[in-house]
């Protein structure tokens, strides 16, 4: 087995990812990079102790593992079922990680992230390091995963005793890029419909902007230490694929199904109607839908 890729070698981490094909690496290499965008940011450490809530199939986790070097580690938990996912399964990807030359430094948990931090007793605290160690949970644009934003208030509570620091990142609603209006249309316009359905297993549950995580981390006794906005890497597919999920037919049989008000339906079909207008614009100009901007933050607690 190779040595373990640093967090300096795109291109190694890139490869480590599963993926089928040349094609296919050309789409996860730019998922990789803003991944590497976000550890730089937050500033992980050789020697940290990781706690990732909402690992999915390990795209941050991979980074996170690269950063944190030998004497780190990274507990990669995630609820979703093993064999949710495309083209990967969580499974597949995950068992394909831990095969990795990296695969040592990390270890997936598949679990509800209230539960696993309710049935464990580690704490991921600076303890043992000198105080230019840190120990972090990392939140990597998870939260319009949870059900609803009570969920996402209590599992910052529930960290806040286990770890010194919550490093978070998320989608901001904002488009620095013209490109990326249509992205930002269609995040909305899911969470219109999935707002209307009793379980959701959408990509957008639950919209949080960060005005409303930053409120949510008060509530849970943290406070944003520093924050930024990052323009995701050019060729970052996200916000192509929510675009075509709003786009395509099986989102208008979802509306019949889902919304029955009249008035409520007119909504959510105009929050469709205006993607597609954004998108026809890229059209004319034959130009590609980019990913909208993200939030990335360092949450510390609240001392009174």
């Amino acid at each position: 087995m190779s040595s373990p890729p640093t967090i300096d070698d795109l291109d190694a981490l890139a490869t480590i990812y599963p993926h089928r094909s040349p094609a296919h690496f050309k789409v996860v290499r730019p998922q990789i990079e803003q991944r590497i965008q976000l550890v730089r940011t937050w500033g992980i450490k050789p020697g940290e102790k990781v706690l990732e809530i909402g690992c999915g199939q390990g795209d941050c986790t991979i980074v996170l593992a690269a950063a944190v070097g030998d004497t780190g580690s990274v507990t990669a938990v995630d609820p979703a079922s093993l064999d949710y996912g495309s083209p990967f399964t969580l499974k597949e990807a995950q068992t394909h990680l831990r095969a990795s030359s990296l695969g040592p430094r990390m270890n997936f948990v598949q679990a509800d992230p209230l539960q696993f931090l309710k049935d464990t007793t580690e704490h991921y605290t600076t303890e043992r390091y000198t105080t230019e160690r840190y120990t972090t949970a990392v939140l990597a644009q998870c939260s319009w995963y949870f059900a609803k934003p009570e969920v996402f208030v209590n599992t910052l509570a529930a960290l806040l005793t286990r770890v010194d620091r919550v490093c978070i990142s998320e989608y901001s609603l904002t488009a620095s890029d013209y490109r990326a209006v249509a992205h930002v249309l269609a995040a909305l316009a899911q969470a219109s419909l999935e707002v209307r359905k009793p379980t959701s297993t959408s990509n957008v549950r639950t919209v949080l902007s960060p005005i409303r995580l930053r409120e949510a981390a008060e509530a849970a006794g943290w406070k944003v230490e520093q924050e930024t906005t990052e323009r995701p890497p050019e060729g970052m597919l996200d916000g192509k694929w929510e675009v075509d999920t709003v786009l395509d037919k099986g989102f208008l049989a979802q509306v019949e199904k889902a919304v029955s008000d009249e008035k409520e339906r007119s909504v959510v079909l105009a929050a469709r109607d205006a993607v597609q207008g954004a998108y026809g614009i890229l059209q004319d100009r034959a130009e590609s839908v980019r990913t909208m901007d993200i939030w990335v933050a360092t949450l510390v607690p609240i001392v009174a």
